[in-house]
């Protein structure tokens, strides 16, 4: 079993070659399917009250869980297609966030980034 993100990428990138599915991934492909799986994720969460999202009963856990399992398969077959490096973009991103939102400036807010310019 996959127990980090390059291990999974591997174990997933393995799964679609003995599948020959390479062929049908292409990222607009993947995309479109990511969304589906995120959407499914949301339908979990519709009628919910903030409290109840933030207390789930086993059930909905594994079913969210689920979702968001193969939310996160698709996001690694794009990220491969691509030939973008997760880490290294999550990391970057973060530096540019920080920048963006400068903790003494929206410290507890959740206002749009363009009131703090």
């Amino acid at each position: 079993m996959a127990d980090s993100l390059d291990a999974l990428r591997a174990r997933v990138n393995a799964f679609v070659t003995e599948r020959d599915w390479a062929q049908f991934h292409s990222p607009k492909n993947l995309a479109m399917a990511m969304i589906v799986e995120a959407g499914e994720v949301v339908e979990h969460f519709q009628w919910m009250t903030e409290d109840e999202s933030r207390n789930l009963n086993a059930e909905t856990k594994e079913q969210v869980g689920q979702e968001l399992s193969d939310t996160l398969v698709y996001l690694l077959r794009i990220a491969e297609v691509c030939g973008v490096d997760l880490i290294e973009a999550a990391n970057k991103k973060i530096d540019l966030n920080a920048q963006k939102y400068p903790v003494e400036k929206c410290k507890g807010s959740n206002a749009k980034y363009s009131a703090y310019e």
